[in-house]
This record gives C-alpha cells, sequence and structure tokens, in this order.
C-alpha cells in the first residue's frame, strides 16, 4: 500500500492551472499583487517556465508559459477566458488597490455585495480574471436570494 497522499501536501482537490504569455512576469505580479510565494519552477529548454506552483493564502496555483502546440492556450491568444478566480484575503481594499498598482485594469470597483463579501473584480495583465474578496457577513442562500430578489426588483 502507497504511503503517497493522493493529493500532494499543501494542495486542495481543486487548483487553477494558468496559461499565460509571459510567465516570469505573471510570477512577478502575483507577488507583488497578492503576496504570491513561489514554491517550485521547472523550466524549458531556453528559459521558459514550463511549470510553476505559487502559493497565495492557504491556496496554491499553478501556471505555464503558453505553448499552443501543447494546447496550451493563454487568455490573450484566445481573446480572454470565461473563468474568474475568486481570492479571498484579509483585506480587499489593500489588496485591489495592490493589483491595480501592479498593473491589474479595474472590472468591477470594490463594494459590499449583496451576498455578504465586499468584493471587485480586476483583470491581470496577462488575461485572466480575479474576484477580490474579504467575508463581511455570513448569510444563508435564502437571505442571499432574498436580497438578490430585492436588487433587481428595484432596478426595474
Amino acid at each position: 500500500m502507497s504511503t503517497v497522499k493522493p493529493t500532494p501536501e499543501g494542495f486542495h482537490a481543486i487548483t487553477p492551472y494558468l496559461a499565460v504569455k509571459g510567465a516570469k512576469a505573471a510570477i512577478q505580479f502575483y507577488q507583488q499583487a497578492f503576496g504570491a510565494k513561489e514554491v517550485g519552477r521547472i523550466s524549458m529548454p531556453g528559459g521558459a517556465v514550463g511549470h510553476a506552483e505559487l502559493q497565495i493564502g492557504d491556496s496554491r496555483i499553478m501556471l505555464a508559459e503558453e505553448m499552443p502546440d501543447w494546447g496550451n492556450k493563454s487568455p490573450t491568444t484566445l481573446g480572454g477566458s470565461p473563468v474568474g478566480i475568486a481570492l479571498y484575503v484579509v483585506d480587499v481594499d489593500a489588496t485591489y488597490q495592490r493589483a491595480l498598482d501592479a498593473g491589474a485594469k479595474a472590472i468591477e470597483a470594490v463594494k459590499d455585495q449583496f451576498y455578504g463579501d465586499r468584493a471587485g473584480s480586476l483583470l491581470d495583465p496577462f488575461g485572466h480574471k480575479w474576484h477580490i474578496l474579504t467575508h463581511i457577513e455570513d448569510l444563508s442562500f435564502e437571505e442571499m436570494q432574498t436580497r438578490c430578489d430585492a436588487m433587481f426588483s428595484a432596478s426595474k
């Protein structure tokens, strides 16, 4: 019987794997904007990042340089991505501003949301959408639905 864990130490069951154009710059951006710590990196011949792992808070992300021949295409090449990454932080306002200062573009300003988080959205320089959040209120799905309904009925 193997003693190797099916999910490696430091990981959760789901881990985002980002394809980026400019992986070295992306690693620097995530370090500056989100306080990421580089866990490890594998370089390809020629120096491109073939695989890297970053720790942000209690979670890891993986990333690699775009390699279209391997089916690994970045949002830049694809014209955007339908996937967003939710990142919970202690201070959403400070983290959001730090990301903007590091080169991200604002999508939605930080504000208190009906679902119990203070949140804002931004696009990083590599085409990935991030939802930066700080949880401020515990709500049931029923309470969230009531608030959502009220929000949409007020906008009519």
